[in-house]
Parts: structure tokens; C-alpha cells; sequence
């Protein structure tokens, strides 16, 4: 089968409109052979390159294909595409981590199920995630500072050491040590002084503690008595007997029984005071005149007789 020269000029004229849209969108930055499902972020400084690989869980869905300085906001912004199955919510977070020690740096998205979807060319947050190598890093920056504190914390005690040591004036270390020795001799002395008194009052000190030995003795069968006494039980029947006798003192009180009428009663107090004011005159009238009761008392008169006074 023979192919027309028309069929042919055909071709190639759309040929060349194919390679020309491919080849002003490529002078342009754009790579009609790249998936368009791309989103951006933004971090504080770059530390990755277009071969960095987007992760999911650790599984690659994509790669970085853009890597740019906003001179707006100062930030580098990365653009990246995914797999056009994976979908995830704008509340995801794009974090930077370290891939290896030797592999560079890569994305990882924390996919969230939250919100709404996101979209190709949306904005989504990012944070950083400090690797192994950063961590050590820190660390032996921060003990290397401590380190060097340390050093010359020892450098000058060492060289006041040495200004002590070296120094044979009075104020020097010769007179340290005199001063420390004229404290020994004054401890020694005031032991032996503490030890001549033990043994001087040895017996007393002995005295004393046989008498400190019987007395806790004492207290303690003391204790034991008071303890068989069963001094719980004494003290229970005395509140009863006071609560009785609060009883007999309140009933007294209210007027009730014979001597709460004879204290709250004013009548019965008065007949027994006239009761007593009469016996006393039968009794004064019977002294006085015996003869009228001398059928009475007796069938012979017997006069009365006032007693003698002293």
C-alpha cells in the first residue's frame, strides 16, 4: 500500500504542531509529559532536591518536581506530584524528614481524612521532622560546649591550686596548715578532757542509768496494772452514775418528787415552817406549864427544871 504525498505532508504538519506546543511549553517551564496532579508547600530554608521522593507510610507515591525562592515571603517552595489515586484532605501535612544517612531528605504526607478534599495546585502546611544526624549533631554541639565550660572551670581551679600551693608566706598554705593543726590539739585536748569526766563520774553516770532502768520498770507494771484494772470499764459506770445524778438533779429542779416540791413549792415550805414555828411553842409551852399536861405526860407533876447555862 502506497502512502499519498498528501497523507504524508499531513503528518508531518501535525507533527510539528505537536513538538511545537511540547517544545514553547518546555522553553516555559512546563512538561506536558508530567502528571498534573501537583501540590506545593513551603518550608524556612531547602534542604531537598528534585530527585526527593514523596512518601505515604513509607510507600513512594510521587517525587518533588520544582524547588523555588519566594522573594515575597522569604520561603522556599516546593512542588510535587502524587499518584491521581491517592486522595487526602487539605488538614494534611507534608513533613520533611531524613531518608538515610547517606540518602538526603524526602516528603512524607500525614494523610488526614478530615475536611475536604485537596486539590492539584493547593497550598498544604508542612514541618520539619529532626533526623538522627541533626539530633547527634545538637547533641555533640551542645556536650562540646559543656565540654569547653567544664575545661576552663578545671583550668582555674587548678591555677588557684597553684597559687595556693605555691604561696610560702604566712597567709599561705603553711599557715593553713598550722591553723589545722592547732584544731586537732584543741579537739584531742577537749576528748581527753570529755574522756576524764566519763570516768571520774563513771559510777554516777552507772547510778544513774540503774535508776532510769527501775523507774521504766515501774511505769511499765504501772501500765500493766492500769491496763488489768480495767479502768475503760470504771469510767463507764461512772458516767452512768453521773448521768443518773443529772437525772435526780433535773427532776429536782422541775419541781418533780419530794424534795423538788419542797424546794420549788412555796406553800408546802410555808406549812412546814408554821408546822415548825407551833411545835416549837407546844414544846416552849410544855416547859412553861407542864401542869396542863400532866394528865398527859404522867399522873404525877413533875416541875420543869431550866437547864444550867454555861
Amino acid at each position: 500500500m502506497k502512502i499519498s504525498k498528501e497523507v504524508k505532508t499531513g503528518v508531518l504538519v501535525i507533527l510539528g504542531i505537536i513538538l511545537f506546543i511540547f517544545g514553547f511549553n518546555y522553553l516555559k517551564g512546563k512538561n506536558l509529559l508530567e502528571s498534573t496532579n501537583v501540590f506545593y508547600t513551603e518550608f524556612n530554608y531547602n534542604a531537598l532536591s528534585t530527585s526527593s521522593p514523596v512518601t505515604v507510610k513509607g510507600n513512594t507515591v510521587g517525587k518533588i518536581t520544582n524547588i523555588s525562592y519566594d522573594f515575597k515571603t522569604g520561603k522556599t517552595r516546593v512542588a510535587f506530584f502524587v499518584d491521581e489515586e491517592l486522595k487526602f484532605s487539605k488538614e494534611s501535612v507534608v513533613r520533611m524528614y531524613e531518608t538515610g544517612l547517606m540518602g538526603g531528605n524526602g516528603l512524607a504526607i500525614i494523610v488526614s481524612d478530615e475536611g475536604e478534599l485537596a486539590k492539584a495546585g493547593d497550598l498544604l502546611k508542612s514541618e520539619v521532622e529532626v533526623g538522627l544526624v541533626t539530633s547527634l549533631s545538637r547533641n555533640f554541639s551542645g556536650l562540646s560546649s559543656n565540654l569547653d565550660s567544664t575545661l576552663k572551670s578545671t583550668d582555674s581551679l587548678i591555677k588557684s591550686l597553684n597559687k595556693v600551693v605555691n604561696d610560702q608566706s604566712e597567709k599561705g598554705l603553711k599557715r593553713t596548715v598550722e591553723q589545722l593543726n592547732e584544731t586537732l590539739k584543741s579537739f584531742e585536748a577537749t576528748s581527753n578532757s570529755v574522756n576524764g569526766l566519763i570516768s571520774k563520774n563513771n559510777e554516777n553516770i552507772t547510778t544513774t542509768l540503774e535508776s532510769f532502768k527501775k523507774t521504766s520498770q515501774d511505769l511499765a507494771l504501772l501500765s500493766t496494772n492500769l491496763k488489768d484494772a480495767n479502768i475503760g470499764k470504771t469510767i463507764e459506770s461512772l458516767n452512768i452514775t453521773l448521768t443518773n445524778l443529772n437525772s435526780v438533779l433535773e427532776k429536782v429542779d422541775n419541781g418533780e418528787g419530794t424534795l423538788g416540791k419542797l424546794l420549788k413549792e412555796e406553800g408546802l415550805y410555808n406549812n412546814i415552817e408554821a408546822a415548825t414555828k407551833e411545835m416549837e411553842e407546844l414544846i416552849r409551852d410544855i416547859k412553861l406549864h407542864p401542869a396542863r399536861y400532866r394528865r398527859i405526860l404522867s399522873k404525877k407533876e413533875i416541875p420543869y427544871e431550866p437547864e444550867p447555862s454555861n
